[in-house]
């Protein structure tokens, strides 16, 4: 059973991984690279700081260290875990796949952190931004599934490790996007007590 799921993650990783061109290379290239979204993130942390105001969004800004941290952390004892080889240092699929990226990264893919991570961030952010901006959920969510399939296209990830990465980014960011309203809700709380 494992064995068969694997060999399909295999296939749909090469189908999806050879409908690349030389012509969108540069393109998924540069939208998997994660300085190339700084530009979002200054927009994403200007809209926080516009819905919750200076101590809020500084707490909002700790709960999303502490989220990215920790889907990182858990991201790397999957992949130390699992040992699951890139496909990129697969034997047997890197001789008959495009390679698009010259570095492959480190051995193991299972799961995608670029998938968890984006996901995450999309999912907090989102939601804590869905009463004034009822769209920005649905645009971010987007945004996550196309930086997984960045993963896929240029060859570092299979199909398998980025619905995992997603998947687990979403719990994650919702988790923390819970923790987030409760210890902003005591902050206040707290203000109110001091009569601030």
């Amino acid at each position: 059973m494992i064995e068969r799921l694997i060999e399909l993650d295999q296939e749909l990783f090469l189908y999806l991984n050879g409908l690349g061109n030389v012509y969108w290379d540069a393109f998924w290239m540069a939208y998997t690279a994660k300085l190339h979204w700084i530009p979002l993130y200054a927009i994403l942390l200007y809209l926080l700081y516009r819905r919750l105001g200076t101590k809020m969004v500084l707490l909002t800004i700790l709960t999303t260290v502490l989220m990215v941290s920790f889907t990182d952390q858990i991201t790397n004892l999957f992949k130390h875990g699992f040992e699951r080889f890139r496909p990129c240092h697969q034997e047997g699929i890197k001789e008959v796949m495009r390679v698009v990226k010259d570095g492959c990264g480190g051995r193991f893919g299972f799961f995608s952190g670029h998938s968890s991570n984006s996901m995450a961030l999309a999912i907090l952010i989102g939601m804590t931004l869905r009463d004034k901006y009822k769209w920005m959920v649905y645009a971010l969510v987007i945004w996550a599934l196309l930086m997984g399939y960045s993963r896929i296209y240029i060859g570092v990830h299979y199909p398998l490790d980025v619905l995992c990465g997603w998947t687990f980014g979403a719990i994650s960011g919702y988790g923390f996007y819970r923790l987030d309203k409760y210890l902003q809700s005591r902050f206040t709380l707290k203000e109110k007590d001091k009569g601030i």
